[in-house]
C-alpha cells in the first residue's frame, strides 16, 4: 500500500478504520496494479529501476509472501482490536469444567511454546503469542490464568538474564531479543505466592466435587507445582559461588517427578476430547489435542526482529515435555558436581557434559556457575588452581597475584571455559582460534621466565618468596594445556564428521603427534608434584604426601599413553592399506592431500603444533608403510595392555572406566583386522566408531 494524493484515488480509496488517512493523502489499494505486472512479467523476473542492483534485489521484500512480506497473514492489526473482537475472552467460558480445561490447554501451549523459544525462535512469536501474557492485568478475575501467566513471564526473564550474562547464545542470536515487549516488572515475582495458593484452593475443591470435575483438577493439580519449582531451582542456581545449588536438586526432582505425572494425566485429556469426537493428533501443542484460545503468532511479528519473520513450527506437547525433562536432567548434573578447585576435574565434567547436547539454557547456567568474577566458582583464582595442580603453595607469594603473565594467564583459562560451554561448532570454531593466543602467550612468558630466572636467581628463597619458581612451573604447565585444548580441537572433528575415511591417516598422525606430546607434559608435571612433595616432607616430618593426587596424574598419564598407542598403531595401519591399495588415498579433482591437511589443521600449524613441517613429516612416515610392518602390532598390543592396566584404577568412575574399556575394544579388534588382512589381501576394509566416538576399528569384509 501507499499513499497518493486524493483527486488521483478517489475511485480506489480503501476505506480502514485501522489505518487512518493523513491530512494530505489516503491509502490506495494497488491490488490492480499489482495484477497487471504479475501478468506482464515472466518467473523469476523483477521490476526494477536504473539504481536497482543486486545488492537491493536480495534484500528486498516478496510481496505476498508470508515468509518475507511482514504485512501478511495479519488476522488483527493490533492487541487492542483481537481482545475487542473477543479472541480471548474472560473468563474463557460460564462453565467452570470448560474454563478450566481450557486453562489447561493454555497451559500446555504456552510449554510448546517456550520450549520452541529455547531451541532459538523469537519470542514475540512464541510465548508472546498470547494475548493473556501480553495482558496479564486483564486475567485478575481468574486467579489460575492470572498467576500463571505472571509467572511465564518471571520464567522467561530469568531465563534471558542467565543467558544475557553468560553470553553463550551464539547464533541463537534471536534467544534474548524482546523488541519492547512487557517483559519486565518487578510485580511479576509474586506470580509464584498466587500460583501458591491456587493450588491449595484447587487442592481443597478436589474433596467436594463430581468425578468429570474431579479428574480435570487432579490433571490441572500436576501441572502447576512443576513450573513453580521449575521457577524456584532457576533462581537457586543464579545465588552465588554455587550456594543454592542443593536446594535447586531438590525442586528439580520434584519438577521431574510431576512432570512424569503430567504425562499421566495425557490419556484422560485426550478419552475427554476422543469422546466428544475430537481426533487424537500426536503433533498437537496440548494434552487434550484442542487448540488454545488466545494465541496469534502474526500478532508480533513485526517486532521479532529487524529481518523479516521466520516461519516457526512450535514443538509439539510431547517434545516439549521431552526437552524439559532433559533441561532437568542436564541442570542437576551441573548440580551435583563438586566444586574442588581441581582444573582438570572441571576439563572432564566440562567434556562429559557435553556428551549429552546439552542445550543453550544448560550451558548458561554451566558456565555462570564456572566463571564468576574471574574466578572458578567465584572463589579461587586460577593462579591458585593452576598451583595446585602442581602442589604449589602460592598463600606467602602474594606478588605474583598482580603479575601482568598471571593475569593474562587468568583471562585465558575464563576464555577457554568459556568456549567449552559453547555448542560444538562454535565450540571447534573458537578452539582452533584461540590456540594462537595461547602460543604467543607461551613464548613471550618464557621470554620474561628466562630472563628474570638469569638477572634475579638470589630472590627465589629470599624471605620463603618462590615466586620466580612458581612462574617458571606454571609455565612449563602451559605446554600441557596448550596440547589439551589441540587434542580437543581434533577429536571435535569426529563429532562434526569433518573428517572423510580418506583423511583418517593423517588426522590419527596428528593426533599422535599431539597426544605424545600432551603424555609427556603430563609425566613431567607428575615429576613436579613428587618432588614438591617430597620436599614438603623433609622440611615437616609429620607432613604427608598427597599420595591420591599422584595417582591420579599417573594414570591419567597412562590413559594418554594407551589413546597414543591407538592413534599411532591406527596410523601406520590406515597408511600400510592405502600404500597397498587397500584403502583410498586422500586425493580428488579439487584438492590435493596436501591442501586438505592445510585445510584441517592449519590453526594448528599456526600455532606452531609441531614446531617443524608438519605435512613433509607426516608424508615421509607413512609413505613406507606395509602390513608385515611388525611394530604396528606392538602399538596395538600395547594400547590394549595399559587399557587393561588402567581399569582398576577408574573403578570408581563409570564414565572413565566406559571409556577406557571401549579403548581396549578397539584395541582388540584392530589386532585381529590386521592379522587378517596380511592372510588375504583382498578384503575390503571399513571403518567404524561402535566401541569409542574418535578412535576408529576396522571391519573386514569379503569382496
Amino acid at each position: 500500500m501507499k499513499p497518493v494524493g486524493e483527486e488521483e484515488s478517489s475511485s480506489s480509496i480503501h476505506h480502514d478504520s485501522s489505518i487512518p488517512s493523513g491530512d494530505n493523502s489516503v491509502w490506495a489499494d494497488v491490488s490492480p496494479l499489482l495484477s497487471a505486472a504479475c501478468t506482464d512479467l515472466q518467473e523469476g523476473e523483477l521490476i526494477n529501476g536504473d539504481n536497482f542492483n543486486l545488492f537491493a534485489a536480495m534484500s528486498a521484500l516478496e510481496i505476498m509472501d508470508p515468509k518475507m512480506d511482514s504485512g501478511m497473514v495479519s488476522t488483527f492489526y493490533s492487541i487492542d482490536e483481537a481482545i475487542e473482537s473477543g479472541f480471548a475472552p474472560v473468563p474463557i467460558s460460564s462453565d467452570s469444567t470448560v474454563n478450566v480445561q481450557s486453562i489447561i490447554d493454555i497451559m500446555d501451549h504456552l510449554l510448546a511454546c517456550e520450549a520452541t523459544w529455547h531451541m532459538g525462535h523469537s519470542l514475540a512469536q512464541t510465548v508472546f503469542s498470547c494475548i493473556y501474557v501480553l495482558r496479564p492485568e486483564r486475567t485478575s478475575s481468574q486467579a489460575l490464568l492470572h498467576s500463571y501467566c505472571r509467572v511465564i513471564r518471571a520464567t522467561c526473564r530469568a531465563v534471558v538474564s542467565v543467558v544475557s550474562d553468560a553470553r553463550t547464545n551464539e547464533e541463537e542470536d534471536l534467544f534474548t531479543m524482546t523488541y519492547g515487549l512487557p517483559f519486565s516488572g518487578d510485580e511479576d515475582a509474586k506470580g509464584l505466592l498466587l500460583l501458591n495458593a491456587v493450588e491449595e484452593t484447587i487442592c481443597r475443591q478436589l474433596r467436594a466435587c463430581k468425578a468429570t470435575r474431579r479428574r480435570v483438577l487432579e490433571a490441572l493439580v500436576t501441572c502447576l507445582p512443576s513450573f513453580m519449582h521449575f521457577l524456584h531451582a532457576l533462581n537457586c542456581m543464579r545465588r552465588p559461588q554455587g550456594r543454592g545449588l542443593e536446594l535447586a536438586r531438590k525442586h528439580i526432582a520434584y519438577c521431574i517427578s510431576e512432570l512424569d505425572s503430567v504425562l499421566e494425566s495425557e490419556d484422560f485429556l485426550r478419552l475427554n476430547i476422543v469422546e466428544n469426537g475430537g481426533n487424537e493428533i500426536e503433533e498437537s501443542t496440548t494434552a487434550s489435542g484442542r487448540s488454545p484460545i488466545g494465541f496469534d503468532p502474526t500478532l508480533n511479528k513485526r517486532l521479532s526482529a529487524p529481518t523479516p519473520p521466520r516461519a516457526i513450527k512450535l514443538l509439539s506437547w510431547k517434545k516439549a515435555i521431552d526437552y524439559y525433562v532433559k533441561l532437568l536432567h542436564n541442570l542437576d548434573q551441573i548440580c551435583v558436581f563438586s566444586l574442588e578447585p581441581d582444573l582438570e576435574a572441571v576439563l572432564q565434567f566440562l567434556i562429559q557434559f557435553q556428551k549429552s547436547s546439552p542445550d543453550l539454557v544448560a550451558r548458561a547456567h554451566l558456565q555462570l556457575l564456572l566463571v564468576q568474577d574471574g574466578k572458578l566458582y567465584g572463589r579461587d583464582t586460577f593462579l591458585t588452581i593452576c598451583a595446585r595442580s602442581l602442589a604449589l603453595d602460592v598463600s606467602k607469594n602474594h606478588g605474583l597475584h598482580t603479575n601482568e603473565y598471571i593475569l593474562q594467564l587468568n583471562q585465558l583459562m575464563v576464555n577457554l571455559l568459556k568456549i567449552l560451554c559453547a555448542n560444538t561448532p562454535w565450540q571447534r570454531r573458537k578452539l582452533g582460534k584461540i590456540l594462537n593466543d595461547w602460543s604467543i602467550f607461551h613464548v613471550q612468558m618464557g621470554i620474561a621466565v628466562g630472563q628474570m630466572m638469569q638477572h634475579d636467581t638470589s630472590r627465589a628463597s629470599k624471605n620463603g618468596d618462590k615466586s620466580l619458581l612458581i612462574l617458571n612451573h606454571i609455565y612449563g604447565g602451559l605446554d600441557e594445556q596448550i596440547n589439551w585444548v589441540a587434542i580437543r580441537f581434533l577429536m571435535l572433528g569426529f563429532d562434526l564428521d569433518l573428517y572423510s575415511p580418506s583423511e583418517y591417516c593423517m588426522v590419527y598422525w596428528y593426533m599422535y603427534i599431539i597426544l605424545w606430546k600432551l603424555a609427556e607434559r603430563a609425566r613431567f608435571r607428575v615429576l613436579i608434584v613428587v618432588n614438591t612433595e617430597e620436599r614438603k616432607a623433609k622440611r615437616n616430618k609429620e607432613y604427608s604426601r598427597d599420595m591420591a593426587r599422584e595417582d591420579r596424574i599417573s594414570l591419567w598419564v597412562l590413559f594418554l599413553k594407551c589413546q597414543t598407542c591407538l592413534a599411532q598403531g591406527l596410523t601406520v595401519m590406515i597408511a600400510a592399506l592405502r600404500n597397498e591399495g587397500m584403502c583410498l588415498k586422500s586425493q580428488g579433482p579439487f584438492n590435493t592431500e596436501n591442501e586438505k591437511f592445510i585445510q584441517h589443521f592449519e590453526l594448528l600449524q599456526k600455532a606452531s603444533l609441531p614446531e617443524y613441517d608438519a605435512y613433509e613429516s607426516f608424508s615421509k612416515s607413512t609413505s613406507h608403510a606395509r602390513l608385515d610392518y611388525l611394530p604396528m602390532y606392538e602399538y596395538f598390543h600395547d594400547a590394549q595392555k595399559i587399557a587393561k592396566d588402567i581399569k582398576v584404577g577408574y573403578a570408581n568412575d563409570p564414565d572413565k572406566l566406559a571409556e577406557v574399556q571401549g579403548l581396549e575394544k578397539v584395541a582388540e579388534r584392530n589386532i585381529v583386522a590386521v592379522n587378517l588382512f596380511c592372510q588375504d589381501r583382498s578384503l575390503k576394509v571399513s571403518f567404524e566408531f561402535t566401541h569409542h566416538p574418535y578412535f576408529a576399528t576396522a571391519v573386514v569384509r569379503r569382496s
